[in-house]
């Protein structure tokens, strides 16, 4: 991780953390480096080199202190995620460049049947470059890639692939869990 903006993110999390490591602090704060780090016109000129994500993402850094890692994630033009959430991590998600919507859901059922999930969509918001957006932990959402495709940095409080994520099929109700996206180490020059 060479880039001076991405190392600047990161000593600046670090100081979040080291003051106080209770999430909910940490990720309100975590908005201004954040905001930073997406106005920075060399790591956005940098992912025009990124490979598009299937189920994976870019791995920039993972602080050996924290946990916290940094990622980044490209979708190619109408490219959507699954319904999913993050199990009991936090997430801070930007947008680089190009445009996506984020959709957002509830569950409606009463959690009874274990591999079932009624749920039902209660947002969809476009966002540009410089939005952000923070996943609470169990939070159901899905992005959808703009016209262009977009492109995305993301903080999350630990790496994904450890650990079981939600999986829901709005249409069948079908609920499951399996491990987040696979992260791929990408050093940022």
């Amino acid at each position: 991780m060479a880039m001076a903006s991405v190392q600047q993110f990161v000593n600046e999390i670090r100081a979040l953390y080291a003051a106080d490591a209770d999430p909910v602090e940490v990720w309100p704060k975590a908005k201004g480096p954040m905001a930073r780090l997406l106005a920075d016109p060399e790591l956005a000129a940098s992912s025009k080199d990124w490979p598009v994500s299937n189920h994976e993402n870019l791995l920039f850094y993972e602080d050996p202190d924290y946990g916290f890692v940094v990622n980044g994630l490209i979708k190619d033009a109408g490219q959507k995620t699954r319904i999913h959430d993050h199990a009991h991590i936090w997430v801070l998600y930007g947008v680089l460049t190009r445009s996506e919507e984020i959709v957002r859901y509830e569950r409606t059922d009463d959690r009874s049947v274990p591999d079932r999930a009624e749920i039902r969509q209660t947002a969809r918001d476009p966002v540009a470059p410089g939005a952000m957006d923070i996943v609470e932990p169990y939070a159901i959402h899905a992005e959808v890639a703009g016209i262009a495709g977009s492109v995305a940095v993301i903080m999350r409080s630990a790496k994904p692939g450890g650990f079981n994520q939600g999986r829901y099929d709005l249409e069948t109700g079908r609920y499951w869990e399996s491990p987040g996206v696979s992260q791929i180490p990408w050093p940022l020059a």
